[in-house]
């Protein structure tokens, strides 16, 4: 299954959160978010995107976006991360797959979902997407506020 199609709703979700209650995505609608699914916590790749995510975080509020990283991580591995990478931003866990299936990042042989962004407008459709070949490689920030100051 693709990427959700740029122009078309994003597919709304409810899913687990460091934050200790459930997020949806639609509840965010007047904001614009970039979901940035990742592979696995604890990965080098990983920890330095969502520790950019972190030092960036002012960047991406002054561009009205909520950054929204899932992974297929339980909570508890998810706040184990968070807390030993002081990482600022509420991460998601989609541990049952759903919503990396419904959104095409799924790797299913790796059982973990490529790493993959999709940029939703104020109004909750999908803007721009981007999926990377390898789980080793991750958009800069500066790419992604690029994306996000077109809207």
């Amino acid at each position: 299954m693709p990427l959700p199609a740029v122009g078309s709703p994003a597919p709304d979700f409810t899913l687990d959160s460091t934050a200790g209650r459930p997020f949806t995505l639609s509840s965010l609608r007047g904001k614009n978010v970039l979901l940035a699914f990742f592979p696995l916590a604890f990965t080098r790749t990983c920890t330095q995107e969502m520790c950019a995510f972190t030092e960036d975080y002012s960047q991406f509020q002054s561009v009205d976006t909520i950054v929204v990283p899932v992974s297929v991580d339980s909570v508890p591995t998810l706040k184990e991360f968070k807390a030993k990478e002081r990482i600022g931003v509420e991460l998601l866990s989609d541990f049952k797959r759903e919503v990396s299936r419904r959104y095409g990042t799924l790797n299913e042989e790796k059982f973990s979902s490529n790493r993959a962004y999709v940029v939703v407008d104020r109004q909750g459709i999908v803007r721009w997407t981007f999926v990377e070949e390898t789980s080793g490689s991750r958009r800069e920030d500066a790419e992604l506020l690029a994306e996000l100051k077109k809207l």
